[in-house]
């Protein structure tokens, strides 16, 4: 199982970056996908889910800036950022969630970093 994810960078505030995170190895369509950050100092939090149906739900404080997405012909999940904010600098991370078994996989880190 592979989960890879990339798009993180440098950002002026009030700039966009959009994060991709391709799945391998598992059965993408029917996992709930979901995206995480973690700030310095911070504990993880989650960011946004999409569910194999389609909902979805985000923490507040993204909501109205951050879309996610997915597409199961391409075994990715998206993160589109906009209006980004300092605030948002976090190691952003993708996970899978299989609803069947439980199972849970955690990609490694992308840096998003947003400048004032």
């Amino acid at each position: 199982v592979q989960l890879q994810a990339s798009g993180g960078g440098l950002v002026q505030a009030g700039g966009s970056l959009r994060l991709s995170c391709a799945a391998s190895g598992i059965r993408f369509n029917i996992n709930r996908m979901g995206w995480y950050r973690q700030a310095p100092g911070k504990q993880r939090e989650l960011v946004a889910t999409i569910t194999s149906g389609g909902s979805i739900a985000y923490v507040d404080s993204v909501k109205g800036r951050f879309t996610i997405s997915r597409d199961n012909a391409k075994n990715t999940v998206y993160l589109q950022m906009n209006s980004l904010k300092p605030e948002d600098t976090a190691v952003y991370y993708c996970k899978a969630r299989n609803p069947w078994d439980g199972m849970q996989y955690w990609g490694k880190g992308t840096q998003v970093t947003v400048s004032s």
